[in-house]
């Protein structure tokens, strides 16, 4: 049974992370208002377990969007100069899709373990029940698919 139906990547993509941000359901709506108010979409979000009230949060955003997501930053640093907040372009989403995957075990340590053998860095994941996506760097993309593919030949 072939358990992944297809994969797909996404150029040009931004990573932007919090770290040590309050865990506080407020704070992150108003970032995500401020995000949605300047026409900046979305796609995929992270966000760790909190410690003592704080976790990190990372989202990303089309690398077209930098200069907007630049000046978001910037307000929101006035608001909570406490933030610390990363940058980083030039990344590529890879999603490996398949409705086999559900309740299927190992499908991710395979992804990963193909990631591995392309000797890439994985930036970030989600996932779903039918969907591993990563963020790589794009230089390592075309890489990772290749391996990616070779593990579910």
């Amino acid at each position: 049974m072939n358990i992944i139906k297809s994969i797909t990547t996404t150029d040009d993509v931004t990573l932007i992370s919090l770290q040590d941000s309050p865990s506080d359901a407020s704070l992150i709506t108003s970032i995500f208002q401020k995000i949605a108010d300047n026409g900046i979409d979305v796609d995929m979000i992270s966000q760790t377990p909190p410690k003592s009230n704080l976790s990190d949060l990372s989202f990303t955003v089309s690398d077209e969007d930098l200069k907007k997501i630049l000046d978001v930053i910037s307000s929101l640093r006035e608001v909570h100069p406490e933030l610390k907040i990363s940058c980083r372009s030039g990344n590529c989403k890879i999603s490996v899709f398949g409705e086999a995957m559900r309740g299927c075990p190992g499908v991710a340590l395979r992804v990963f373990s193909a990631v591995n053998k392309a000797n890439a860095d994985i930036n970030m994941i989600t996932t779903s029940e039918v969907d591993i996506s990563i963020l790589v760097a794009k230089h390592d993309a075309t890489n990772v698919v290749d391996c990616i593919l070779k593990e579910f030949e």
